[in-house]
């Protein structure tokens, strides 16, 4: 065999940039005094003139791994910019999956930009760092994401922000809460574990009144079944590690929106804070966007009915789901939504105590205890809301604090991709083992 076939011979010439010069990486002709040999395979490995030909496809985009990007010469590394998504100066600041999926991630949810970001949480600590200043003061739901608020009353207090809870279903006593420090103003629909659907249109004409930014948690809705921006909704945060993954495999975050100052807002804070995501990650998640509208189709299906059934049920008091009649918001989910996730919760009656509704979780044999959801397996969490909710500040009546004083307990659970006739039949046999027998409840 010979040695062109190996792929070994060096043809010095077949890599050559426009003018006729070797190209960079392109290993330098040798005189016709030198003596001919082959460069060290040090060398070799490293500048390599092979290049593959060009026209090749696939279905999926590859993985682009990098931290150096290379420039054929110092003007164009000079010149070249990426804030504008027009070329590539360093790994952090983009390669073209990750500029392909943010593009697909802006489609979705109907907004201009989007970015990138290692985490859901660390999407939320990019809003309130590329937005709040010593002085401002950020509004926050009491049903919020709890490590998105114990950022804002720890971490953002050092740096003098401070934050007020409000109650997300009383718009009216929010107006009391908006003051002349007010700068942004946290949603979340739904309420993270308890599940309430807020008036969303009721809360951000509030704050369009004060002149205050709203920021949106929409995870819940992946961007399919919410469209934030056509409410007014500024900026837009999601949990890609859920839905858009779809195989509990991936972490990442994102955040969007239509305003362009919005944006160079947030890629100055990215830049700052050096946050990145890894091409092979990014290869994932396109991956499993191209299957998001199904899936999520199906879980919620597959959601509605295992609540409906659970509804039903003598040992449960109220199975909060926004798409249910009687769920705290679902008139607002019904104005607002055009879907719902596989993610919801339930009260059990109060003669079930803590220790019978973990041991409930425990007899579960289809569904993992486990944080996150949104990934093919069922999943079900126990959540004390003592720890799950916050006090609205100042303390005042509320509909939300109502709920948290009549019920402190509940099970949150996530429906994945399993038969709901094998679900229900494993809900079933948990309710009987760790419910039924002691209490007499059929």
């Amino acid at each position: 065999m010979s040695n062109d076939e190996h792929g070994s011979r060096l043809d010095q010439t077949s890599v050559t940039s426009q003018d006729n010069r070797p190209a960079r990486g392109a290993l330098p002709a040798q005189s016709s005094g030198e003596h001919a040999s082959s460069p060290a395979v040090a060398t070799l490995l490293q500048h390599h003139p092979y290049r593959a030909p060009q026209g090749f496809a696939s279905p999926q985009l590859p993985s682009y791994r990098a931290s150096t990007v290379l420039f054929d010469n110092v003007r164009q590394m000079r010149e070249r910019r990426w804030r504008d998504k027009s070329g590539y100066t360093y790994g952090l600041h983009g390669t073209p999956a990750s500029f392909a999926l943010e593009r697909r991630l802006a489609d979705i949810e109907g907004a201009r930009h989007a970015v990138l970001c290692p985490s859901g949480l660390s999407a939320i600590a990019l809003v309130d760092l590329a937005l709040l200043r010593q002085g401002d003061e950020v509004l926050i739901p009491c049903n919020a994401y709890a490590p998105g608020r114990d950022l804002a009353q720890n971490m953002l207090a050092v740096w003098g922000i401070s934050t007020r809870i409000y109650d997300p279903l009383d718009p009216p006593s929010v107006r009391e809460r908006i003051g002349p420090n007010t700068r942004l103003m946290w949603l979340e629909a739904p309420g993270s574990v308890t599940m309430e659907m807020p008036d969303l249109r009721a809360l951000v004409a509030l704050a369009q009144e004060s002149g205050v930014l709203t920021a949106i948690d929409n995870t819940w809705s992946a961007g399919l079944a919410l469209q934030p921006f056509d409410l007014g909704i500024d900026l837009s945060m999601q949990a890609l590690t859920k839905y858009q993954s779809g195989g509990a495999d991936v972490l990442m975050g994102a955040v969007l929106v239509r305003d362009d100052a919005l944006h160079d807002a947030l890629l100055d804070a990215h830049m700052r804070l050096g946050l990145g995501v890894g091409g092979d990650d990014v290869a994932l998640m396109l991956r499993g966007l191209a299957s998001m509208p199904l899936r999520y189709a199906a879980h919620d299906a597959s959601a509605r009915r295992v609540a409906e059934w659970l509804q039903a049920r003598p040992e449960v008091r109220q199975v909060l789901h926004p798409a249910l009649p009687g769920s705290p918001g679902h008139e607002h989910w019904r104005r607002d939504f055009r879907g719902a996730a596989g993610l919801f919760s339930l009260y059990f009656q109060p003669e079930f105590e803590p220790a019978r509704v973990d041991a409930f979780v425990d007899a579960l044999q289809l569904f993992g205890i486990g944080y996150s959801w949104g990934g093919p397996m069922s999943l079900a969490v126990p959540y004390d809301l003592r720890h799950a909710r916050a006090a609205v500040s100042p303390a005042v009546g509320s509909a939300a604090a109502a709920v948290q004083a009549e019920a402190r307990y509940l099970v949150r659970l996530n429906i994945g991709l399993e038969r709901v006739e094998d679900l229900i039949a494993d809900l079933e046999h948990a309710l009987h083992a760790a419910l039924g027998p002691r209490t007499g409840v059929a």
